[in-house]
């Protein structure tokens, strides 16, 4: 009985990752086969350990893919699917590179303000979202998924017709050299730096861990996303922490892109890099929407980026192969805690079962002590 306990105790924790990563490699190995390449070159490759420039590539770009992993993190946790955080991050980059492009204010008082801009306008995009579902009803899904186009189309009409002309495109006024950050050469010079406000990652991921595990929101939060019946008999006003926790997704999502921008790219244009918001999105899933989780799974995800470049030089492999990689492991995960979790409940049951049968029923029970 004891055994059986411990068992399913750490089956979630352990098991499953288990499991997920078995399959990952699997599949994996007989896609790389079916593309005709050497499935040991291929695993040779991407288990590599990283030279140092490779090593700061990791790990400034697990600091962004941990902030969109983290803003729809919030969402699901909540039951709500904000689609969003792509075109959360894309407005909220523009309008934070505009501002301290213009810089208001002086030296590292100006990012200030600019971190802050961005986070307020990320958050108002995604409240749209949530006054929409709250209001008329509107699936948050469908809403997000349209406000993503109509943030991409909004910042390109802006920066076309409102930007500087750089060689062919277009792009914010540049930041101030006093805004900007050196970042921590870690492993030389000539490696490159790791971003300064990769920092507002650990920040938000202790900030947010401790909001929702640690504070009345954060049980409401839980509570809402587990059985939104209960919640709302135990006084929890759903409406409002609907709202509550898009803006809040939002103004994280706003956070993306700002280490790398006040880590090297300078203004937003050319520099700018989409798709964070459906990388994060993947993220959250493969860490079951827990910050700790989210972190594996946003430095699984650099690294295999980041070991991707040299496939086709080393192995003579296509790099899109790590695309296929990624979305393995993110099913492999998500089917793999599905098949623990009913396990572990068809084996709580019949431990219930069993001691049900073996408890002699109550009127037996007084009989044998008169």
């Amino acid at each position: 009985m004891i055994l059986s306990g411990f068992l399913r105790k750490a089956a979630q924790p352990v098991l499953a990752p288990l499991i997920a990563v078995i399959a990952a490699v699997l599949v994996t190995s007989v896609v790389v086969t079916i593309a005709g390449a050497s499935v040991s070159d291929f695993w040779s490759v991407m288990t590599t350990a990283p030279k140092g420039r490779n090593w700061v590539n990791i790990i400034n770009q697990s600091s962004m893919i941990f902030l969109a992993a983290l803003a729809a993190a919030i969402g699901f946790r909540m039951n709500l699917f904000n689609i969003g955080v792509e075109g959360q991050y894309t407005i909220a980059s523009y309008a934070a590179a505009l501002v301290a492009g213009y810089a208001f204010f002086p030296g590292k008082l100006n990012v200030v303000v600019a971190v802050l801009v961005a986070m307020v306008v990320g958050a108002l995009w995604a409240g749209i979202a949530g006054l929409l579902k709250v209001t008329r009803g509107v699936s948050e899904v469908i809403s997000t998924i349209m406000l993503n186009a109509i943030a991409g189309t909004l910042v390109g009409y802006l920066l076309s017709n409102h930007g500087e002309q750089y060689g062919q495109g277009r792009r914010t006024t540049p930041i101030p050299d006093s805004s900007q950050f050196t970042g921590w050469t870690f492993f030389g010079e000539h490696d490159g730096a790791v971003w300064s406000l990769a920092l507002i990652a650990v920040v938000a991921g202790f900030g947010i861990s401790f909001l929702i595990n640690r504070t009345r929101f954060g049980f409401d939060l839980r509570a809402t996303g587990q059985n939104e019946e209960a919640a709302v008999a135990s006084g929890v006003q759903v409406k409002r922490m609907v709202v509550i926790s898009m803006l809040l997704s939002g103004g994280i999502a706003g956070l993306i892109w700002m280490p790398a921008l006040f880590g090297g790219a300078d203004y937003y244009g050319p520099p700018f890099q989409h798709q964070l918001g459906f990388t994060g999105i993947a993220v959250a899933l493969l860490g079951r929407n827990r910050p700790l989780g989210i972190f594996f799974g946003a430095v699984l995800f650099a690294w295999l980026s980041e070991q991707a470049n040299p496939l086709g030089l080393v192995a003579g492999i296509s790099p899109s192969i790590v695309q296929i990689t990624q979305g393995v492991v993110v099913l492999a995960v998500v089917i793999a805690y599905e098949v623990v979790r009913r396990w572990s409940t068809a084996q709580e049951q019949r431990t219930l079962r069993a001691v049900l049968d073996s408890t002699p029923p109550q009127h037996e029970q007084k009989e044998v002590t008169a």
